[in-house]
């Protein structure tokens, strides 16, 4: 990587930082675990085909998508967190600024490298649900659940751009422990807002309006439920989502380039 890093290039350079972050996934094991997930998931149509009554393709497409966002966040928070702690802790970064490379194509890289991580964990267990619902004999919902598992990674990327933030500054211990509290917090965030607008509360209104706007609306990604019925989210929900994602993920990148290039290491 080091070759790549001195290259005059900022793009060669944030892809081989990105490179070099999927290496290390690969090496942490975080991708075998897709093989227990996958074997599960089979397990689960095999049975289900015997204790249910015509309903083993929407309990394995429920059971699927959330497993795969539950799993998915908790790779995006874990390794996520650890994405500059890490290099911080080895000391690699006085060997990476070395070289012609600043701090903002360092995240960039982080961000991208972990991003590729979870596209292929995201895609490896969603062949997994397809070939499970291919077993118990549903063609249609094997083809139908993908527009649903795009969203699934999406969302998966605002979270891992939080949890990058949260590294550049934070322990990795609090780092997850505030993310996580961001992806409960942005799956209730428009239930919160409505509950104070019931509450005839002023400064409640105030802060679940805030939190509403600031923090992540990830409902905005959630289809599983409606996947299971074989419904397919229309485009311009998945242009929203995406270009949602797109535009948060640059503002917390920003921040997060902000907050790490004033950070002193010595």
């Amino acid at each position: 990587m080091s070759g790549q890093l001195s290259t005059g290039n900022p793009f060669s350079r944030i892809l081989a930082i990105a490179g070099n972050t999927f290496r290390e996934a690969i090496r942490d094991r975080v991708l075998y675990n897709l093989v227990v997930f996958v074997l599960l998931i089979t397990a689960c149509a095999i049975l289900l085909g015997e204790l249910t009554a015509g309903q083993e393709a929407r309990t394995i497409v429920n059971i699927g998508l959330n497993a795969m966002l539950i799993f998915g966040t908790f790779i995006a928070i874990f390794v996520g967190v650890g994405l500059v702690s890490k290099e911080i802790e080895k000391r690699t970064v006085f060997n990476i600024f070395s070289k012609p490379v600043n701090r903002t194509e360092f995240i960039i890289g982080k961000f991208f490298g972990l991003c590729l991580t979870l596209l292929i964990n995201v895609a490896v267990m969603g062949i997994g649900v397809s070939l499970a619902l291919l077993y118990v004999g549903d063609r249609s919902l094997a083809g139908t659940i993908w527009p649903a598992i795009a969203l699934i990674f999406v969302e998966l990327t605002i979270t891992t751009a939080v949890a990058t933030m949260f590294s550049s500054f934070s322990t990795p211990a609090l780092s997850a422990l505030l993310t996580f509290f961001v992806f409960i917090i942005g799956h209730m965030s428009a239930s919160l807002r409505e509950l104070a607008a019931g509450m005839n509360s002023r400064s409640a209104a105030f802060v679940f309006e805030a939190i509403y706007y600031v923090l992540p609306n990830l409902a905005l990604f959630s289809f599983r439920t409606e996947a299971a019925n074989s419904l397919v989210p229309n485009a311009s929900m998945i242009a929203y989502g995406l270009v949602y994602a797109v535009m948060y993920s640059i503002i917390l990148l920003a921040l997060t380039s902000m907050i790490f290039s004033r950070r002193n290491f010595k």
